[in-house]
């Protein structure tokens, strides 16, 4: 036990026992914590020391493997493969210990994860997910950890922030200093866009978890979206000091420079670095969207080779890979190319539609679609149709997103007035529409020379 102000040694023991009493090894070691800490516990915070998770330790043993899959998926790139094995690992541990709390618990979380990222979006997802919640509520009506999970619940499953926040307070009263209750409370009013309050309570969940690398990852893309990039890189810096070398991380300390200065030479250099150590990463790393700020069609075309054959995760929908070979062959004017790409993507995106037919993030995608194959009515159609589902006022962060692929509809169908009022709209709050993209990406190339397009963004150019 290290007290990190001044880096002294408080306590250390060594535990040489049987693997059978890891439980009580568990209880006893918090409990020595508590007493070196001269800490106050409750009589609830006392019996949670004494009790142990479950008992079972084959059922433990899966729920550490799930714990860890779970806490791996923070990259779409894998979450789509390690989250399913996650819940089969939780199904199991709560088969064999139906008492496990923690189990059903985390079992919740990752099937409103899966629904949340588009993966499955669908309302036999949130059955299983409802299921796994009520079970946890069952079995300690009280519980902080369960009421964190109908938190999340009700969160990624409804965006009914109002529900989320009230089973926060409840978790709240028995995990005082539990940093998931701050991050979830910042997701929440960053979704409302409360942006000030939204960065404190992650910045708090950091304080009191400091080698989180979800809660880092997310406090750097809220200091994005408010243009903190200085903060935004710093907290980079940090994710970067507990995973070194992670490649995606790296990626993203990188893209401040894009972002920030319109400066790409940050992100190529980083990844001729990463590939350069490790060839195997680069669909892992490879973004046409990012890479066409390059403007260099070798670089783009070796980006949507390694585009992984299902898509890319866009605002919590799996963007068909045709999508994207139809953007860059328009960008390359090869239009009889991207008619075939657009349209076979067009296909792709109507059988998720045809699951749930106001599901926003796949209408704005369907209305880029239809903008790529000129069908002008459709495309508008759809585009403001994800809007309206999903206003700013309902959710600040995809509201916002949905509103750029609004503009880029307009700017694709020639509609460059509506266009440049939608982006001005955009940029009133924040949002990830940056001056990078905005000066460099060729999704803009129609708006270019047009004076309030550039005084635009101009505005938004470093001041530093």
């Amino acid at each position: 036990l290290i007290d990190a102000r001044n880096d002294t040694h408080v306590w250390a023991q060594t535990y040489d026992r049987d693997l059978a009493d890891i439980f009580a090894i568990q209880t006893e070691i918090a409990t020595k914590i508590v007493d070196q800490l001269r800490a106050k516990i409750s009589p609830s915070e006392k019996h949670a020391l004494d009790k142990p998770a479950t008992t079972d330790l084959a059922a433990y043993d899966l729920y550490l493997r799930a714990l860890a899959l779970y806490a791996d998926t923070t990259d779409t790139v894998h979450a789509k493969v390690k989250l399913p094995k996650a819940a089969e690992l939780l199904d199991e541990a709560s088969a064999r210990d139906p008492q496990f709390l923690a189990a059903f618990c985390l079992l919740a979380k990752i099937h409103t994860t899966i629904y949340w990222q588009g993966f499955d979006h669908t309302l036999a997802r949130l059955d299983r997910a409802n299921a796994a919640v009520q079970a946890a509520l069952r079995l300690q009506p009280e519980s902080g950890e369960a009421h964190l999970a109908l938190a999340d619940y009700y969160y990624r499953a409804f965006r009914d922030y109002e529900k989320a926040l009230v089973d926060l307070t409840l978790a709240r009263r028995s995990l005082p200093n539990n940093p998931d209750v701050y991050a979830y409370s910042g997701y929440i009013k960053r979704r409302q866009g409360q942006w000030v309050e939204a960065t404190r309570d992650l910045e708090r969940a950091v304080e009191l978890d400091p080698r989180n690398y979800l809660i880092l990852q997310q406090l750097a893309i809220t200091y994005q979206a408010q243009r903190r990039y200085k903060e935004q890189a710093a907290t980079y810096d940090r994710a970067l000091s507990i995973i070194p070398g992670d490649p995606i991380t790296r990626m993203a300390r990188a893209a401040v420079a894009l972002d920030a200065y319109a400066d790409v030479r940050p992100m190529q250099e980083t990844f001729a670095r990463i590939v350069a150590e490790d060839p195997s990463v680069i669909s892992d790393i490879a973004d046409v969207f990012s890479t066409m700020c390059e403007r260099n069609e070798a670089v783009v075309l070796q980006a949507l080779e390694h585009t992984p054959p299902e898509g890319t995760l866009l605002n919590g929908f799996m963007c068909p890979r045709a999508y994207w070979e139809g953007a860059v062959a328009l960008w390359r004017k090869d239009f009889a190319k991207a008619r075939q790409a657009f349209q076979a993507a067009r296909a792709e995106v109507e059988q998720a539609l045809a699951k749930q037919p106001d599901f926003p993030a796949a209408l704005s995608v369907l209305g880029m679609i239809d903008a790529g194959l000129g069908r002008k009515e459709e495309a508008i159609r759809e585009g403001e149709r994800a809007c309206d589902l999903m206003p700013i006022s309902k959710d600040a962060l995809d509201g916002s997103a949905f509103e750029v692929n609004l503009a880029q509809i307009y700017a694709w169908l020639g509609e460059k007035d509506l266009a440049i009022e939608q982006i001005e709209k955009v940029e009133r709050s924040p949002n990830y529409l940056t001056y990078g993209f905005l000066k460099l990406h060729p999704f803009w190339d129609s708006l270019r020379r047009d004076p309030r397009f550039e005084n635009l963004v101009a505005s938004l150019a470093p001041k530093d």
